[in-house]
C-alpha cells in the first residue's frame, strides 16, 4: 500500500493532509499549489478540522492558521483570536488578514481600525495581495476619502487575483474615481472577478455587454453573466434577463416604461 501513496505525502503528516483538505484557505500564500482550499469550512467538518489541524499545528504555521479558521467557523471567537495571534507570531500573513478583518468589522471582538490597519499593512508588506484590498476597503472602499490610494491598493490586490479587488477596481475605473475613467479596463476587471464567482461583478459585466460599454455589445454574453447572478438570487440580474428576453416596451404618455413585451 505504501508504494501507492503519492511521494508528496511523505513530506508531511497525515494530520496536515487532512487539515488542508477540509480547512485550507484558497487565498493563503502558505497553501501548496496542489491544495484547492475551501472558502468556508463546512459545518460538519468543523470538529474534524479542529482535531487534525490541532494535531498538525505544532509543526506547521499553515495548520495553526487553519485551526484558527476552524475555531472561527465554530464561533469560538476567543480561541480563534488566540490561535491567529500564534500564527501571526510565526509569520502567517493569512492570519494577519483574518484577524485584521475581525478588528476592522468588530466581528466577535471590539472594533479597532488602527489595529486592523497595522495588521493589513504588515501583511501587505510581506506580499499578501488580500491585505491591499482590505486596506482600501478599511476606509470605505470606493467611497473612500482617498480614492487615489484606494485605486493603487486595489490594483495591487487585483494582480494577486483577488475577486473582490478586481470588482472594486472595476468600479473605480468605471466611475473615474482615483484616476482616469477607463471602461475597457473596468470591463476586463469585472470579467475576471465574475469568472471567480463574484455576483456583483457578474451583474456589472452583464450590463457592459448588454449596452456595449467598454467593448462590443452582445446580449447572449450579457445574459450568460446575468444568469449566473440570478441563480444566486440577484434580483437585478433577473430583471435584466427579462429585459433582454422581452426587448419591446410599453410606455405611458410621459415616456415612462410600463412593461416589457414578449413575443
Amino acid at each position: 500500500m505504501a508504494a501507492l501513496l503519492p511521494a508528496a505525502l511523505y513530506a508531511q503528516s497525515a494530520d496536515l493532509v487532512l487539515c488542508d483538505r477540509i480547512a485550507a484557505d484558497p487565498g493563503d500564500p502558505d497553501k501548496p499549489a496542489n491544495v484547492k482550499g475551501v472558502t468556508q469550512i463546512a459545518p460538519a467538518d468543523i470538529p474534524i478540522a479542529m482535531q487534525y489541524c490541532k494535531a498538525a499545528a505544532g509543526k506547521s504555521r499553515r495548520a495553526l492558521y487553519q485551526l484558527g479558521r476552524a475555531y472561527a467557523a465554530g464561533r469560538q471567537v476567543d480561541e480563534a483570536v488566540k490561535v491567529y495571534k500564534q500564527a501571526i507570531a510565526k509569520g502567517s500573513t493569512a492570519a494577519m488578514v483574518e484577524l485584521g478583518v475581525m478588528y476592522g468589522t468588530g466581528a466577535g471582538v471590539a472594533a479597532d481600525k488602527e489595529q486592523a490597519r497595522s495588521l493589513f499593512e504588515r501583511a501587505a508588506k510581506a506580499g499578501d495581495a488580500r491585505a491591499n484590498a482590505n486596506l482600501a476597503a478599511l476606509d470605505g472602499g470606493v467611497a473612500s476619502a482617498n480614492p487615489v490610494e484606494a485605486r493603487v491598493l486595489y490594483a495591487k490586490a487585483a494582480e494577486g487575483n483577488s475577486a473582490e479587488a478586481q470588482f472594486q477596481l472595476g468600479l473605480l475605473q468605471a466611475k473615474g474615481l482615483g484616476g482616469a475613467k477607463d471602461d475597457a479596463a473596468a470591463r476586463i476587471n469585472f470579467e475576471k472577478s465574475a469568472a471567480q464567482g463574484h455576483i456583483d461583478a457578474a451583474v456589472w459585466a452583464g450590463a457592459f455587454w448588454e449596452i456595449g460599454r467598454g467593448g462590443p455589445r452582445d446580449d447572449a454574453k450579457a445574459k450568460t453573466h446575468y444568469e449566473k447572478a440570478a441563480a444566486a438570487g440577484n434580483t437585478q440580474a433577473k430583471e435584466a434577463i427579462h429585459r433582454i428576453d422581452c426587448p419591446r416596451v410599453l410606455k405611458d404618455k410621459n415616456g415612462k416604461i410600463l412593461t416589457h413585451l414578449c413575443f
